[in-house]
C-alpha cells in the first residue's frame, strides 16, 4: 500500500464536497414541490454517491483508513442555513439559489484541487470527474431560479 499525504489530503477534502452536496441535498429535497427539480436533485445525489463510492476505493489504496468526512458541527451548520433559509420561502427558485451557492463552492474548492500537480492521474481524473458533475449541475439547476 503506497502512503501518500497528497492523494490522502486531496481525497479527504474532495470527500468532505461530496458530503456536503450530499447532506445539502437531504436537507432540501423535502421541502421541494417542483417536480422536475426534484428529479434533479435526486439524480445529483446519485452522482454524489457514485463519486463516494469511487473515493473511498481509490482512497483504500493510499491509507487504511476511511476519508474524513464532514463534522457534526458543519453537519448541523449545513441544516440550521438550509432551514434558515427556506423558512419564508422554499420556491423552487429559493432552493435552486442555495444548491447553486454551495455547488459553487464546491467547483471552487474542486479546481484548487486540481491544482496539485503532484498527484495520482487517478485521483486527478477523479477530482476532474466532480468538478465536471459540479459544473453540470449548475447548468440544471439554472433554469429553476
Amino acid at each position: 500500500m503506497k502512503n501518500s499525504d497528497n492523494e490522502i489530503n486531496v481525497l479527504d477534502e474532495l470527500n468532505k464536497g461530496v458530503s456536503m452536496g450530499m447532506d445539502a441535498i437531504h436537507y432540501v429535497l423535502d421541502k421541494a414541490e417542483d417536480k422536475n427539480l426534484k428529479k434533479e436533485l435526486e439524480h445529483q445525489y446519485k452522482e454524489y454517491e457514485s463519486i463516494s463510492n469511487k473515493i473511498c476505493k481509490l482512497y483504500s489504496k493510499f491509507s487504511e483508513k476511511d476519508p474524513h468526512e464532514t463534522s457534526v458541527l458543519n453537519k448541523v451548520l449545513t441544516w440550521y442555513g438550509v432551514e434558515m433559509k427556506t423558512l419564508v420561502e422554499n420556491s423552487a427558485s429559493k432552493i435552486a439559489e442555495l444548491m447553486l451557492q454551495g455547488t459553487n463552492m464546491g467547483i471552487i474548492e474542486g479546481r484548487k484541487l486540481l491544482n496539485h500537480k503532484d498527484i495520482d492521474d487517478k485521483v486527478h481524473s477523479l477530482v476532474e470527474e466532480f468538478v465536471d458533475m459540479q459544473e453540470s449541475a449548475v447548468e440544471n439547476l439554472k433554469q429553476f431560479l
